[in-house]
C-alpha cells in the first residue's frame, strides 16, 4: 500500500494540520490506495466529535459547499470548489471503529487508515484479500441487513477483476431473491457502476451463472433461448457479454481521442463508456422476437432486430429510472449498432456516403462505431471468415479516421424551414403527414440533396 499518496494529499493534510480530532479514512479510499490511485471521493469517520459540525467546519475551510446525505445516520458531503473532489464524512456506528467497519459489506471495503499516525485497522483481513485478489463478504448477516449487497459483490469484482470466494458465493445463491427489495434507484446506481468497470464481462458471466442477471434484466431470459448459428460462434447472451468485452478493449486500446470522447459525462453522471457497455450487452434484444430459421437453408435470421430492440429497450430503462437522455442514446446505439458497418459495405464507399453518416450520427459518431466494431469481433460463426472480419474493422477504422479529420470543421445543418412553413406552403393543418415532411427534408439535408431554402421550398412542393 503506497502511503506517500497520503502524504502527498493536500486536502487530508489540510484537515490534519486545522483538526485534533481523530480522523479515519475509510472503504475505498483506502481500497484504491492499494492500487497506487488517487481518490477524489474521499470516505471520512471522525471520532468523538459530531460528523455533522466537523463537516460544516470542513466544508467553511475550504469554501467547499456542505450537503446532507443522510442525517438520521449522520452522512454528510463536503464538495470542494473545483467540483471534483469531495469528502463524505460520518461518524462509526456506537462511536466504535472496528464494529463498524465489520458491518461492512465486503473485507477489501472495511479497512480504515489513521490519518494522523497512518496506522491501519483492518479487523476483517480485507489487506490479505486484496493481496490475493480475492472478493469475500464479511458475514451473510451483513447482506441481510441489506441485500443491495449482493449486488456490490459483482460491482467490486468488475472493477477489480479478483475471484470470488466460495463462501460469499453461496451467500448470494442463498439470498438471490432479495435483489428486488432496494429502490431500483440503488440498484441501478451499482450497475453503472458495473458497466463502467473494466471487468464488466466477468462480472455479468458469473452473474449470469447463480442467477442474478435475469432477476436485474428480464429479457435475459429470452436472449438464454437463441443458440449460436453460422454468423455466431456463442448464444445469444454469451455474445451479447462478448460484445461488452470488446468493446472495454476497443476502448483500452483506442487512440487518446477516442478514449477522451468516451470518458466523458455528458449525461446521467456517468462515462459514455458505461452507457456504451450497457448498450452492448442489450443490441441484441430485439432478436428473440425477430427470430426466424429459413427451411431451405437452415439459415438463422432476425429481420428488423435493430428497430424491434431499440423499441423494446425505451421501457426496459424508463421501468429502471433511467432518464431520457440516457434512454435516447441507449436506444440510439441499439438501432444504429449495425448501421455504420451497412456504411462502410457501400461498394463505392466515399467522403459523401461517410458524411451522410456522420450528420445522422452527430455526437455519437465514435460511440456507434466502437459498438459495431465490438459487434463484429464477437460473431465469429463458421460462415464469418477472417478476412472479412479483418476488412469490415479496416473499414471502419476509416470510417473513425474520417470523422475525427472533420469533425471540427462541422457547423450545425441549418434549419431552412420550420413546420409553420411548411404548412403555410402546402395550405395543411398539423398532421402526422406533415411529421413525415419534417423528416424526409431532414433527411434531404443530411444527403446534402436540399442546401438552400429555395430548394428545400422546391422539396416540400413536391414532396409525395
Amino acid at each position: 500500500m503506497n502511503l506517500q499518496i497520503i502524504k502527498s494529499d493536500e486536502i487530508l493534510n489540510k484537515i490534519i494540520a486545522n483538526f485534533d480530532e481523530e480522523i479515519y479514512l475509510v472503504g475505498g479510499s483506502v481500497r484504491d490506495l492499494f492500487f497506487e490511485k488517487i481518490s477524489h471521493d474521499r470516505d471520512l469517520i471522525v471520532i468523538n466529535s459530531d460528523a455533522r459540525d466537523f463537516s460544516l467546519k470542513v466544508a467553511e475551510i475550504f469554501d467547499g459547499s456542505f450537503v446532507p446525505l443522510d442525517e438520521e445516520n449522520k452522512i454528510y458531503r463536503v464538495v470542494m470548489p473545483d467540483k471534483i473532489n469531495y469528502l463524505d464524512i460520518t461518524n462509526p456506528i456506537e462511536n466504535d471503529l472496528s464494529k463498524d467497519l465489520q458491518r461492512r459489506d465486503l473485507t477489501i471495503n472495511a479497512i480504515a487508515l489513521n490519518l494522523r499516525t497512518l496506522e491501519i485497522i483492518d479487523p476483517t483481513g480485507g489487506i490479505h484479500d486484496l493481496e490475493n485478489k480475492i472478493i469475500r463478504q464479511i458475514s451473510e448477516k451483513n447482506f441481510l441487513e441489506d441485500s443491495l449487497r449482493l449486488l456490490r459483490v459483482y460491482r467490486f469484482l468488475a472493477k477489480t477483476g479478483f475471484e470470488l470466494d466460495v463462501e460469499t458465493l453461496k451467500s448470494v445463491e442463498k439470498h438471490i431473491d432479495l435483489i428486488s427489495k432496494p429502490a431500483i434507484e440503488r440498484i441501478v446506481y451499482e450497475i453503472m457502476h458495473l458497466f463502467d468497470a473494466p471487468y464488466s464481462d466477468k462480472a455479468l458471466l458469473m452473474m449470469n451463472e447463480v442467477g442474478l442477471l435475469e432477476k436485474l434484466f428480464s429479457f435475459v431470459v429470452e436472449l438464454k433461448k437463441v443458440p449460436p448459428n453460422t454468423h455466431h460462434h456463442l448464444p445469444l447472451l454469451n455474445h451479447c457479454i462478448e460484445t461488452v468485452r470488446n468493446i472495454q478493449n476497443l476502448y483500452e486500446n483506442s487512440d487518446t481521442e477516442v478514449r477522451e470522447h468516451l470518458d466523458k459525462i455528458d449525461f446521467g453522471g456517468y462515462r459514455r463508456l458505461a452507457h456504451l457497455k450497457l448498450a452492448g450487452f442489450m443490441h441484441d434484444i430485439g432478436k428473440f422476437s425477430t427470430w426466424t430459421i429459413e427451411q431451405d437453408t437452415g439459415r438463422h435470421r432476425f429481420i428488423k432486430h435493430d428497430d424491434v430492440g431499440a423499441k423494446m429497450s425505451v421501457p426496459i430503462l424508463k421501468k429502471m429510472s433511467f432518464s431520457n437522455k440516457q434512454v435516447e442514446y441507449i436506444s440510439k446505439m441499439i438501432k444504429n449498432h449495425i448501421y455504420p458497418s451497412s456504411v462502410v459495405s457501400a461498394p463505392d464507399l466515399n467522403e459523401k456516403i461517410m458524411m451522410r453518416y456522420i450528420r445522422k450520427m452527430d455526437m455519437d459518431s465514435i460511440d456507434a462505431i466502437v459498438l459495431a466494431k465490438a459487434d463484429r469481433l464477437s460473431a465469429l460463426g463458421p460462415a464469418i471468415t477472417q478476412e472479412l472480419v479483418e476488412n469490415n474493422i479496416s473499414m471502419l477504422g476509416k470510417l473513425m479516421q474520417f470523422y475525427l479529420d472533420v469533425r471540427d470543421t462541422l457547423e450545425p445543418l441549418p434549419k431552412l424551414l420550420d413546420g409553420g412553413e411548411i404548412m403555410n406552403i402546402l395550405n395543411i393543418m398539423p398532421s402526422p403527414k406533415l411529421g413525415e415532411i419534417i423528416n424526409a427534408l431532414h433527411e434531404a439535408q443530411i444527403n446534402g440533396d436540399v442546401l438552400t431554402k429555395e430548394h428545400a421550398v422546391d422539396f416540400v412542393i413536391n414532396y409525395k
